[in-house]
């Protein structure tokens, strides 16, 4: 059996399909695994044990609406049994309707709920998480959900490059929306109480869009830091954070890298819905609860209410003893 799996986008969401990849094989050891996703976030899911072929779809050759229907009747040669969308907008369909297979796509939020959040009318919450959603797409396969079972893929030279920050905690301040940051002020005070009490530096992850941002944070924790956002790729990060004590990161992209690497992550949330995940001693919620909170799919520019409470509330102590007592307990 052959099948083709599309998720074209982003870091996170490309990750959280590697619980459904896992179980296919298990299922089905013989399965082919065809995975499209775009170029740019090939890193995401590069050398996954659980793909056969990673097909990238290149924007700059690619895209169009002829060069969509050219890329999908390219794949049609491939002669699968099942397609599953895991993407469902333009592109994943346009593909999808040029490949003579059944197409299966996974639930995705009902168009009239977005439209009430984005109008303010109605706070957001999920009907189930991505991962449980993810699955039902595969129900024709008889493979069932049982946990967000995630996985990173990186290489030995990954690791070498980074194993000189081993052991220490790490912390990624970035994400793909503003009001989904935690304040950089919290972040820095966070990585100096860290380090006054354990003597133990905080590497900072993130792109190059993160790397001011990053050094704002290291200033307010009084060179209690190690700014590498920019400076390693993506892969490396995910090694880095297997060898990282912990990790304190803003509901994004490092969250499930670190749940993939087996790094203990405390994730923050603010405008978005938490519900979008599980969560285990592994992977803790930090998480204010806000009467006015979740307000938006994604996140935003700028605070709807203009107080920005659900972040503003987050106390940097807070989530120093939680560490600070998990810490302890691990020592026993």
């Amino acid at each position: 059996m052959r099948i083709l799996i599309i998720r074209l986008s982003s870091i996170g969401d490309i990750i959280l399909t590697t619980p459904v990849l896992k179980k296919l094989k298990e299922k089905y050891p013989d399965i082919i695994i065809d995975f499209v996703v775009l170029k740019n976030f090939k890193a995401s899911i590069e050398g996954s044990p659980y793909i056969d072929n990673l097909i990238l779809f290149d924007k700059e050759k690619n895209d169009g609406y002829k060069n969509i229907k050219d890329f999908g009747k390219e794949l049609n040669k491939n002669k699968y049994d099942y397609v599953f969308d895991l993407h469902r907008k333009l592109r994943s369909k346009l593909i999808s309707r040029e490949i003579d297979s059944k197409i299966f796509v996974y639930p995705k939020r009902k168009v009239w709920k977005s439209i009430l959040v984005k109008l303010k009318l109605i706070k957001y919450h999920v009907d189930d998480t991505i991962i449980k959603n993810y699955f039902k797409a595969f129900e024709v396969l008889g493979i069932k959900y049982d946990w967000e079972d995630l996985d990173f893929p990186f290489s030995k030279k990954d690791l070498e490059n980074v194993k000189e920050y081993g052991g220490l905690f790490a912390m990624a301040p970035g994400a793909s929306k503003e009001t989904k940051k935690w304040l950089p002020e919290k972040f820095g005070r966070l990585a100096k109480k860290l380090f006054d009490k354990y003597k133990i530096k905080t590497v900072l992850l993130g792109g190059k869009e993160d790397i001011e941002r990053c050094e704002y944070i290291n200033n307010i924790s009084e060179n209690s830091c190690i700014n590498l956002a920019g400076k390693i790729s993506l892969k490396e990060s995910g090694a880095l954070l297997s060898i990282s004590k912990l990790l304190v990161t803003n509901d994004s992209g490092p969250f499930h890298i670190g749940r993939g690497v087996g790094c203990k992550s405390y994730v923050i949330f603010g405008p978005t819905d938490p519900g979008m995940f599980e969560y285990n001693e592994m992977a803790e919620l930090i998480y204010a609860n806000e009467k006015c909170s979740p307000c938006s799919l994604h996140g935003g520019k700028k605070c709807p209410k203009g107080h920005f409470n659900c972040m503003n509330n987050i106390d940097e102590n807070y989530i120093f003893e939680k560490i600070v007592k998990d810490l302890e307990k691990n020592k026993d």
